[in-house]
């Protein structure tokens, strides 16, 4: 995964670091008005598309309901991070004031480039009907990386970072990095990282121990800490690749790959950003029984994924309502089952209706998630976007690229 941070820190000199409101007549007529305007439209939504769970709630749920109900059709185009950020920079570049993009999912240093470019539309979240379903005073919703989301993103889906292990092949989960090193010596080849966002946060994570705990590298980047202790990261990386699969020749570019791996017993280690994750893999017989989440030693990462509409949406109207269909507490309830998605929402599930707050009570449990008491009291929230962004670069810089 290739981040654009050199560029975009260059187009900081000609554009606005904050995205200013735009005036267009789409936010200034009621909802109504903005439900009639959007039927009959088509909207694109880039998303990441790995997940095939994820897949098939949009295509079999999402997709024909928004049809059915809004006469809207969704199309859904395979694309995250570097792709977005992309896509949008070479649109506002050529002046293209109607792109090809109506919605992204984002979160984190994605979001941050894309505000650094004035990419995102808005604010709107106060259009959202369903907005009142949200609480946005939630620190995990509020804060997207610890950058306020001021009505640009709409949440969509809450996450929390966590490795997965065979406890019959396992015995001792490493938690920390002694002893992630002392494994990486004793079992070669059973262990590597992938390029993407799943990936990287793992090294967010190790960087957090490194720094003694999240706290300590709270607020806006410390350029003199990050080059600290990324240097530390880096050596103990360079000092065990050889132990890595494929002997730290390679790695993989997707968690997508990784997933696989583990799944035929070729690595040790798989990496989640859900609680589902088990018990969807071990229903389709991909995973064993056995499988196990552990939380890392600093913490579990704990953020919000999102939705957001780009400057030059062709459809903005369409938009809108997909965004406020997402948030619904008929899709969020969908998308919460583990015979579904498998998602934590981001409703508050005491703003339901009683109809409503028993549908979501009554969703299947899952058998191998960690006990929500658990997660939460060791969660730790995200660090500023420019870590994400520098560790993703000099992964690939002192490491990949070192001999």
């Amino acid at each position: 995964m290739k981040f654009l941070f050199t560029v975009i820190i260059a187009l900081l000199f000609v554009q606005c670091t904050t995205t200013p409101k735009q005036q267009d007549t789409i936010l200034t007529k009621n909802w109504d008005e903005i439900v009639a305007a959007s039927k009959g439209g088509t909207v694109t939504m880039m998303m990441y598309m790995g997940d095939k769970k994820a897949n098939a709630y949009m295509n079999n749920f999402v997709i024909p309901n928004l049809k059915t109900q809004y006469d809207i059709t969704l199309k859904i185009a395979a694309g995250q991070g570097n792709a977005i950020v992309s896509a949008l920079m070479a649109e506002k570049e050529a002046g293209t004031n109607v792109g090809q993009i109506d919605l992204c999912w984002i979160n984190g240093e994605t979001t941050y480039q894309l505000k650094q470019i004035n990419g995102l539309y808005g604010p709107y979240n106060d259009k959202l009907p369903n907005s009142k379903y949200i609480d946005y005073n939630d620190p995990i919703i509020k804060y997207d990386f610890q950058e306020a989301i001021n009505g640009y993103e709409t949440p969509w889906g809450k996450a929390f970072y966590s490795i997965i292990t065979d406890s019959a092949v396992t015995k001792n989960t490493p938690t920390n990095l002694p002893a992630f090193e002392t494994y990486w010596q004793q079992n070669p080849g059973k262990f590597t990282l992938s390029l993407d966002f799943m990936g990287v946060t793992l090294l967010k994570t190790w960087l957090i121990e490194l720094a003694g705990g999240s706290n300590n590298l709270d607020g806006k980047f410390n350029a003199v800490k990050y080059e600290k202790l990324s240097k530390q990261l880096w050596d103990l990386l360079n000092k065990n690749k050889k132990y890595f699969w494929k002997n730290g020749t390679t790695f993989p570019e997707s968690n997508v790959a990784i997933t696989q791996m583990y799944s035929s017993g070729e690595l040790a280690f798989a990496f989640s950003f859900g609680m589902a994750t088990i018990d969807r893999n071990v229903l389709e017989g991909l995973f064993k029984p056995t499988s196990k989440f552990t939380i890392l030693a600093p913490g579990c990462i704990h953020n919000a994924n999102y939705i957001a509409i780009p400057y030059n949406a062709p459809n903005k109207a369409a938009a809108l309502v997909v965004c406020n269909y997402l948030i619904s507490p008929e899709a969020q309830i969908e998308k919460s089952s583990n015979n579904s998605w498998g998602s934590a929402t981001i409703l508050d599930i005491e703003k339901l209706n009683n109809i409503d707050k028993a549908k979501y009570i009554a969703l299947p449990k899952l058998k191998f998630a960690l006990p929500e008491a658990e997660v939460k009291s060791k969660s730790i929230k995200e660090l500023a976007p420019t870590y994400m962004i520098k560790l993703a670069e000099d992964f690939r810089k002192f490491v990949i690229e070192k001999p």
